[in-house]
């Protein structure tokens, strides 16, 4: 039996929440999986419908994180467990260490996660409930070098990437309205992100107006949601790029892997904003699965989910200057082409059935 304690799960959408939910589904082929997460809107439908068996904790966010550790530690007293699985430090912090001490346990860090100045309160907290886990598991070599640099042993680290179930089939309402929504322009570019500031979105919309006169057909469209979606649309039509830009709130997955497949660069040049830093980059991978190329930005860990120069480009997000001469690198003498099919083969050292493996061995 697998336990996986969750403060981030599917239906909900998100980086983390693709991670684990991929990652209960991978660990399914190689035994029976328990999950305990959050209580969120419209999660029937899908507990019912995946094939693992989910409590769901509500309550006050306070308390949750208690009665979740309690429910585990009761379901571990009765149950046979090979593994633990933790997403977050937090969901590690009040685990009874007792139920850990003799089964292998897992705990998952990202960068914005970890990222606490050594020392600090929250450090001090961080590091202690991560020295429970045998494991800690950095999703990248920039988050590794991070948490060391904040106090995490070296010795407890693995890096192991978060893995891809991409690509999968979409259907022809969805590849027909792609179509439509990019029609005969070109380049077509797009970014799968939460509209944030460490994400550059502004600087995308900057750049997509300077590249209008030596690409009058360009068309970029944003999906995702966030508190700059505002800021970005009064910039939108500040630049007069009605036409060129799209920023859609949210979609199908159907329709995002659509319009994933007819785009030819994924663009998301992120930079380092307060705390939060990118740490590896999931949308890169899942692009490539399309055999769409990359530029990201060459803050955080974006360099292991983007081969500089072979699958993609990584520039500085920061600089519009960089963000330009990069796209125009990308596309001279069709190089989108051959970054796209060089980012096809390096997506599959990503998928699923190869990345739990390494979490199957570790055990």
């Amino acid at each position: 039996m697998f336990v996986i304690s969750t403060r981030n799960f599917p239906p909900e959408i998100g980086g983390i929440q693709s991670l684990m939910g991929g990652l209960s589904l991978s660990l399914l082929k190689h035994g029976p999986v328990k999950v305990f997460a959050e209580k969120t809107s419209e999660d029937n439908n899908f507990d019912k419908n995946n094939g693992i068996d989910v409590t769901r904790v509500s309550g006050f966010k306070i308390f949750r994180k208690y009665r979740k550790a309690n429910l585990i530690r009761e379901f571990s007293l009765k149950n046979s467990v090979r593994a633990f699985f933790f997403d977050h430090w937090k969901s590690i912090e009040k685990i009874d260490d007792k139920i850990l001490r003799n089964t292998t346990s897992f705990c998952l860090i990202h960068s914005k996660e970890i990222n606490h100045i050594q020392g600090s309160f929250t450090n001090k907290r961080m590091l202690k409930a991560l020295n429970k886990a045998k494991f800690v598991i950095s999703n990248s070599e920039f988050t590794k070098r991070l948490a060391i640099k904040n106090g995490l042993s070296e010795n407890k680290i693995q890096i192991i990437h978060p893995g891809c179930n991409y690509p999968i089939k979409t259907d022809i309402k969805s590849i027909d309205k792609a179509k439509d929504l990019y029609r005969n322009c070109f380049p077509k570019i797009i970014t799968v992100a939460r509209l944030d500031k460490r994400k550059s979105h502004q600087n995308i919309l900057m750049t997509i107006k300077n590249l209008k006169p030596r690409f009058p057909n360009i068309k970029y469209i944003s999906i995702g949601d966030g508190e700059e979606m505002q800021n970005l649309e009064n910039l939108k039509n500040e630049l007069g790029l009605g036409n060129e830009v799209l920023l859609l709130k949210d979609t199908t997955e159907l329709l995002k892997v659509a319009l994933l497949e007819q785009a030819d660069l994924f663009l998301m040049p992120s930079v380092i904003y307060k705390k939060s830093v990118e740490g590896f980059g999931i949308s890169f991978i899942e692009a490539a699965a399309y055999g769409t190329g990359s530029i990201g930005g060459i803050a955080g860990g974006a360099s292991d989910a983007i081969q500089d120069g072979t699958s993609g480009y990584l520039c500085d997000g920061k600089d519009l200057n960089s963000i330009y001469e990069t796209i125009i690198k990308f596309y001279d003498n069709d190089n989108y082409k051959y970054l796209g099919k060089n980012a096809f083969t390096f997506s599959k050292n990503f998928h699923w059935d190869k990345i739990i493996k390494k979490y199957i061995r570790l055990i």
